[in-house]
């Protein structure tokens, strides 16, 4: 499963692109060569190799089909994977078909979004937010730039 590709649409000149699941390293288009967003799913089976042997950070949404919060926070998380295109690697979990990661990562709650980089989880916000209030919390994390105000309300950094 891990093998498994995507097909990614380059935003800067429309070629369609094969995109792993798992690999180092970051997409371009293999046309145009600008940076691609990566946006794929994980599993039990998969979790590791696409989530944390990734050398750019990643951003894991964990959610499930029943959960209106999830559905609404879908369009945003894909608008910041186009967004952060070349930066991060966006993963989606579904909760109710991977329960092996909901329990290792003791989530109660969803949507969950996970921060992961080098590895391992980083930093972890609960709940829907508002595209702004992602993105101040996805450059803190990632750090993009420094944040305005506290971008890190309700977020949550793992000791």
């Amino acid at each position: 499963m891990v093998n498994e590709t995507t097909v990614t649409v380059c935003p800067a000149c429309g070629a369609r692109n094969r995109a792993p699941r798992a690999r180092a390293g970051r997409l371009r288009c293999a046309k145009c060569h600008a940076d691609l967003p990566w946006l794929v799913e994980a599993s039990d089976d998969d979790f590791r190799a696409v989530v944390e042997e990734a050398s750019l950070p990643v951003l894991v949404d964990v959610w499930a089909r029943w959960c209106g919060p999830c559905r609404a926070m879908a369009p945003v998380v894909e608008s910041l994977s186009r967004e952060y295109a070349g930066r991060l690697k966006v993963v989606k979990v579904n909760a109710d078909e991977s329960p092996v990661i909901s329990r290792r990562h003791s989530i109660m709650s969803i949507p969950t979004l996970l921060l992961y980089r080098a590895g391992r989880e980083t930093a972890r916000l609960v709940g829907a937010r508002p595209e702004p209030a992602l993105r101040a919390w996805l450059d803190e994390g990632i750090g993009k730039r420094a944040p305005s105000g506290d971008a890190s309300v309700g977020a949550h950094r793992p000791s």
